[in-house]
C-alpha cells in the first residue's frame, strides 16, 4: 500500500544529475554539489562532497551556446579524472605502500603536494583525450589512408564513408573488449546503478534498494550516448568539409579532423541538451543506438553497488526541490 501510494503521488520528472562509475564507487554531480562515495575493502563506505563552482558563473561567456560545450566536456573530463583517481587510493595494487621515487620527493619539495596534484591530474586528463582522439579519430585517418595508398584514385566519398565505418567498428570493439575484463565488468555494474538509481528518483520513488533495483540499467542521457553522437557527428562534419575541400594526405586529414574536435564537440552538446529535454520519435530514434551500446558499458548490480548509487546521490541533491529538472 505505501508503495501504491508513492507511486501515485510520484510526479516522474528528467534530473540533469548525473554520474560516472568509478573504482567500487559512483560520483555523482548536481547542480550545487559533487559527491563521491567509494566501498572499501571492509564494507563500509567513504564520501567525499564538495560544492561545485561552475565555471559560467564567474566567466558567462562559458554558458553561451555553442561555447559551453567544449568547456562543460572539458570540466566533466577533469572531474572523472580526479573522482577515478580517488577512488584508485582505497584499492591499491599492492597491500605494501611503496617508497617514494627520488623524483617524486623533489617535485613535492619544489612544487608542494596540491601542486604535485593538479599536476599529475592535468596529465592524466592530457594522456586520456590524447588517447581517446588517437584512438577514435587518428587512427582511423590512418587505416583508411593506407587503404587509399594502395588503391589510388580512390573518390572522396569512399574516403569519407570508410574512415566513419572504421571509427564506429574501433569504437564498439573497444567498448566490447573493455566490458570482457574482470576490473572494468563491476565498473561496469556500477555504471548500471548509477543509471537505475537516476531512474528512479527520476520516477518521484522513494531511494530504496528494492525501488532501484527495479528500474531499467539503459538511461538515454547516459555519456556513452554522447560519445556515440560525438563519433556520427565528427563524421558528418568531416565528410561535409572534405566535399568541399579535396584533401587526400593522411596528416592533412588528421590535421582537419583536429581542427574541427571543438565544433564537433559543442554542436554535440547542444544536440544532447536538445535531446534530454525531449520525448518524440525522432529524439527515441536518435537515442537507440546509444542505448543498444549500453549493453556493453552497463550490467546488472547487486545490492551493494545499488547502496553506493543511492548514498551518492542523496548526498547531491538540491537544497530546493525542483533545482535540477533538465
Amino acid at each position: 500500500m505505501p508503495e501504491q501510494e508513492a507511486r501515485a503521488c510520484a510526479r516522474p520528472f528528467k534530473t540533469m544529475i548525473g554520474g560516472q562509475a568509478l573504482i567500487e564507487g559512483i560520483m555523482m554531480m548536481g547542480p550545487e554539489k559533487k559527491a563521491v562515495v567509494v566501498r572499501r575493502s571492509d564494507g563500509g563506505l567513504e564520501e567525499q562532497v564538495e560544492d561545485r563552482v561552475l565555471i559560467k558563473d564567474k566567466h558567462p561567456i562559458f554558458g553561451v551556446p555553442l561555447i559551453r560545450g567544449v568547456f562543460n566536456f572539458g570540466s566533466s573530463m577533469a572531474n572523472g579524472v580526479k573522482a577515478l583517481m580517488y577512488s584508485a587510493e582505497f584499492y591499491p595494487e599492492d597491500d605494501e605502500p611503496e617508497e617514494p621515487s627520488k623524483f617524486e620527493r623533489w617535485l613535492e619539495e619544489k612544487l608542494g603536494s596540491e601542486k604535485v596534484y593538479s599536476l599529475v591530474v592535468t596529465l592524466a586528463l592530457v594522456l586520456g583525450i590524447a588517447f581517446s582522439v588517437g584512438l577514435f579519430i587518428l587512427l582511423p585517418t590512418a587505416v583508411v589512408g593506407g587503404v587509399g595508398w594502395l588503391f589510388h584514385g580512390m573518390p572522396m566519398w569512399v574516403r569519407n564513408v570508410l574512415e566513419g565505418v572504421v571509427r564506429i567498428i574501433i569504437f564498439m570493439a573497444y567498448l566490447m573488449l573493455c566490458s570482457k575484463t574482470k576490473d572494468m565488468h563491476r565498473v561496469f555494474q556500477y555504471h548500471g546503478a548509477e543509471h537505475k538509481t537516476i531512474f528512479c528518483y527520476e520516477a518521484g520513488l522513494p531511494l530504496t534498494v528494492e525501488n532501484v533495483r527495479r528500474q531499467p540499467r539503459h538511461h538515454p542521457r547516459c555519456g556513452t550516448s554522447f560519445l556515440f553522437v560525438v563519433i556520427v557527428v565528427a563524421i558528418l562534419i568531416s565528410s561535409f568539409v572534405f566535399s568541399f575541400v579535396e584533401i587526400t594526405n593522411v596528416f592533412a586529414r588528421m590535421g582537419v579532423h583536429l581542427l574541427l574536435l571543438p565544433v564537433v564537440v559543442s554542436i554535440t552538446y547542444e544536440l544532447n541538451r536538445w535531446v534530454g529535454r525531449h520525448d518524440n520519435p525522432v529524439t527515441r530514434l536518435l537515442t537507440a543506438p546509444g542505448l543498444w551500446l549500453q549493453n556493453w558499458t552497463t550490467f546488472e548490480p547487486d545490492d551493494s553497488m545499488i547502496e553506493v548509487g543511492i548514498r551518492s546521490l542523496e548526498l547531491v541533491l538540491p537544497s530546493e526541490k525542483g533545482k535540477d529538472a533538465w
